[in-house]
């Protein structure tokens, strides 16, 4: 994990990597319990059996478990010391350019695209591209929008 000293630290940083996560297992209980708070049952999420006959021989996590990965991802590749609240502020864009099979590993890499001074703290755009072990493609990649105050 990168550590930076202050929220200002960062603005000279833009257009380079702020850090890499760790790896995290995407596993069934995972994608059962974000089925349950998300409502969304798919059977490609879920049913083991009949996932095994689909497009991808397994279940997948969702989409959007895979981008609700970004706080924890986030958290675990860099720090900001002096900042006492962040929030988050938005998406740009966001794509799923590979699936995540069930019991596959995933990190997030951490590029800053922009920074901007706000009163009492600043508001950064992070490309975040998450990628599973082994995998061709990005799992997720997003453009994150955060608001970081000190």
């Amino acid at each position: 994990m990168k550590t930076f000293d202050k929220i200002t630290d960062l603005e000279s940083l833009v257009g380079q990597e702020l850090g890499v996560s760790e790896w995290i297992v995407i596993d069934q209980e995972r994608i059962n319990l974000f089925a349950q708070a998300s409502g969304d049952h798919q059977w490609i999420h879920l049913d083991a059996e009949r996932a095994s006959n689909g497009p991808f021989g397994t279940t997948i996590a969702h989409g959007f478990l895979t981008l609700s990965l970004l706080p924890e991802l986030t958290a675990n590749a860099f720090k900001v010391l002096d900042t006492k609240m962040g929030v988050n502020y938005g998406l740009n864009k966001v794509r799923f350019p590979a699936p995540v099979p069930v019991d596959s590993r995933v990190r997030g890499r951490f590029k800053l695209l922009s920074y901007e001074p706000l009163e009492g703290g600043a508001q950064l755009t992070i490309e975040a591209t998450m990628e599973r072990e082994n995998g061709i493609k990005p799992v997720c990649v997003a453009e994150s929008l955060s608001r970081r105050y000190w």
